[in-house]
């Protein structure tokens, strides 16, 4: 009798592996295919299709991207960052502060020093002291959002410094657009080191299974430490992204991104559970993310009706997708 259960549960594996091809891995390619191909015949006339559309969708779905591909990590090690919005947020003010009085090299230092010091306490935290990382990161996003509106007295800081701007999110290579040169360099940066470096391992590594992990050599505590220190550095660079892009800092960038980073994350196929990440597929999530938002927009939905499609339809992708990490 065990004998039959048990060829009836792994049929389906074995028929997949026989095939060579599992949809479930490519979950964020159809859903991304599905959706894109539903708005473009449903707002046909509404110019979703143009290339200024096409390429504001890009633009809207890069600053994302880029929190996205740390995220991968943070996620592939069995943690969470709930702070990257507020980070974002805080750096961008920082920066903008530091652009204004000091010039552009200083106002580059003090934002991404804004994200160091951020990730690198919420990664001591949660290495050294073994605080779960929600926790943390959920004080941190508190503690980030009321120091950004406290030095700035709630307001903007504005940026005249036409060299920062193009650099970080206004500025253009020819027809190519800064923010999605940043998607780039990040993208190739982040799978490279998960795909082909000894860390990127010893993160799936700690995230599969830590107690393995530990005994195996991998200094677990000190992955967990990196892969936050690293997703608050690319946070703040996330920061400056939108202040050059709208030319001034203020503490509502980055408003709530830490969900839609996460989303974008996971509906690129990266396990919720650790283990298994994808860098292509988080890059991609976010420019999901990004078409859904675009979308539901031109059709006129109300921002309530919005968010029922929109969390409906990231429940129905990680329904479908795998759950644990791939074998």
């Amino acid at each position: 009798m065990l004998s039959r259960v048990f060829k009836r549960e792994t049929a389906p594996q074995t028929t997949e592996r026989a095939l060579g091809f599992d949809w479930r891995q490519y979950i964020v390619f159809i859903a991304f295919l599905a959706i894109f191909a539903f708005f473009a015949i449903a707002l046909y006339d509404s110019g979703f299709l143009s290339f200024n559309n096409l390429l504001n969708v890009v633009r809207q779905s890069a600053i994302i991207a880029v929190m996205a591909v740390a995220m991968t990590f943070v996620i592939s090690a069995a943690e969470i960052d709930l702070s990257v919005g507020s980070v974002a947020g805080l750096a961008s003010v920082t920066s903008a502060l530091a652009v204004s009085e000091y010039g552009l090299f200083v106002g580059v230092a003090a934002g991404l020093l804004t994200g160091v010091i951020v990730g690198g306490i919420n990664g001591l935290l949660v290495a050294a002291i073994g605080i779960p990382s929600f926790l943390v990161t959920l004080g941190m996003l508190g503690i980030a959002v009321g120091s950004a509106m406290w030095i700035t007295d709630s307001a903007p800081v504005p940026i005249v410094d036409n060299a920062f701007n193009n650099i970080f999110g206004s500025g253009q290579i020819g027809p190519v657009p800064s923010l999605l040169l940043w998607v780039v360099i990040l993208f190739v940066i982040g799978h490279v080191v998960l795909r082909k470096t000894t860390y990127g391992r010893q993160v799936l590594a700690t995230g599969g299974n830590e107690s393995a992990a530990r005994f195996s050599g991998v200094n677990t505590r000190r992955i967990k430490f990196y892969v936050l220190l690293v997703s608050g550095t690319v946070a703040a660079l996330a920061g400056m992204l939108y202040a050059g892009r709208l030319h001034s800092g203020r503490f509502q960038w980055g408003e709530g991104d830490e969900l839609s980073v996460i989303a974008a994350v996971i509906l690129g196929g990266t396990s919720l559970f650790g283990g298994y990440g994808t860098v292509i597929g988080s890059v991609l999530g976010a420019l999901l993310v990004g078409l859904i938002n675009n979308g539901l927009t031109l059709m006129g939905l109300e921002f309530s009706q919005q968010q029922i499609v929109r969390g409906a339809i990231i429940i129905l992708a990680v329904a479908l997708a795998r759950k644990g990490p791939r074998t």
